[in-house]
């Protein structure tokens, strides 16, 4: 006896729904250059908001004042950056001439230990990868406004975030104004809440991270010099980035300073892995709970999953706003589950 055929009855409307979705996400991708300046604007918008906020209660014109505030920060990051740039490019050009060095004691070591030699092709793609850096340094340290430009992925993108972040923070609740009048009314004030609650914890998290960041990036500098160790300048810098990623960061950026230190010596390898080891206790003892203060609500495997995807779909830039997508989607999860929650709790009474 033969089976029933089950016959799949698909309507022409769920077809236009589906085709309208994927053509949705493919003129998304077409146009996530767009959507990047957007981003960037957003968020820089949001962290100009509370002062904006505080000018309107000093009853201080908002306008001059955020002006004065962007030229500020413009010419102390213009400043800070030419002063450190060419320092930057010089000792990593220095690291590029000598990696072939380390290099073979590093190969000599392990034709002891192993008894036998061997190529190591990620020598060379090392070297290159130092020297593309390097001549990238170089030729922003001659103009730190075309290094800030670079970042932003051009001209065009980097005025554009400037001229809608501005726009954005000139106005009073700017992205509340945007976000109703690109929502639809029936998701309008949910969406609008939702982005409160997520700018208030990702705001929290973004300024203890960046604080933390710059004082681990110091006490590196820091020791490292009184250690004398080689390239302090661009292992602080590395220290100071990675503090970005939890857990994970400090750890990564430990490997490359111990292992230079221990090719000029293996006591300044000792005394640079101590080094590490010290400053890391003394962030988690003192620095974070100090700084962070109670918990975020942000998991840090939040954050490092959203670095990895941003990074592999769209490089730094993607991997920059990677943190800030994560926390709006976790937010909306989360109404999600509690909706659900409500739901089961309804039904049980």
């Amino acid at each position: 006896m033969s089976e029933p055929r089950q016959i799949l009855d698909i309507s022409t409307a769920t077809i236009f729904k589906f085709v309208i979705i994927v053509l949705f996400f493919i003129l998304l991708y077409l146009v996530r250059q767009v959507l990047y300046i957007l981003l960037f604007a957003i968020i820089i918008a949001a962290a100009v908001n509370p002062f904006g906020n505080w000018l309107d209660k000093k009853r201080i014109p908002r306008l001059l004042g955020i002006l004065f505030l962007y030229l500020t920060v413009f010419i102390i990051v213009v400043f800070i950056l030419t002063l450190v740039i060419p320092f930057v490019s010089q000792e990593i050009g220095q690291l590029t001439d000598d990696l072939p060095r380390f290099i073979a004691k590093i190969t000599a070591s392990l034709e002891i230990i192993k008894g036998e030699t061997g190529s190591f092709d990620i020598i060379g793609q090392l070297q290159t990868l130092l020297d593309s850096f390097s001549q990238f340094l170089q030729q922003s340290s001659q103009s730190a406004v075309g290094f800030i430009i670079n970042i932003f992925g051009g001209v065009i993108s980097f005025f554009g975030i400037v001229v809608i972040s501005f726009y954005l923070s000139v106005m009073k609740k700017g992205i509340d104004t945007f976000l109703q009048s690109v929502v639809p009314d029936k998701y309008e004030s949910y969406v609008v809440e939702l982005w409160h609650r997520s700018e208030k914890k990702l705001g929290r998290w973004f300024q203890a991270q960046v604080l933390l960041s710059l004082i681990i990036g110091l006490m590196t500098f820091v020791g490292l010099s009184l250690l004398d160790v080689k390239f302090a300048l661009v292992l602080a810098v590395i220290a100071m980035i990675l503090e970005l990623v939890p857990n994970v960061g400090p750890v990564l950026a430990a490997i490359p300073a111990v292992t230079l230190g221990f090719f000029q010596t293996s006591s300044i390898g000792f005394w640079v892995l101590i080094l590490y080891i010290g400053i890391q206790m003394l962030e988690n003892h003192i620095l974070t709970p100090l700084i962070l203060g109670k918990s975020l609500g942000i998991n840090p495997v939040v954050v490092i999953i959203a670095l990895l995807v941003g990074f592999n779909l769209g490089g730094i830039i993607a991997m920059i706003l990677a943190v800030p997508v994560a926390t709006i989607i976790v937010e909306w999860f989360n109404d999600i589950a509690e909706k659900k929650e409500k739901a089961r709790a309804a039904q049980r009474a």
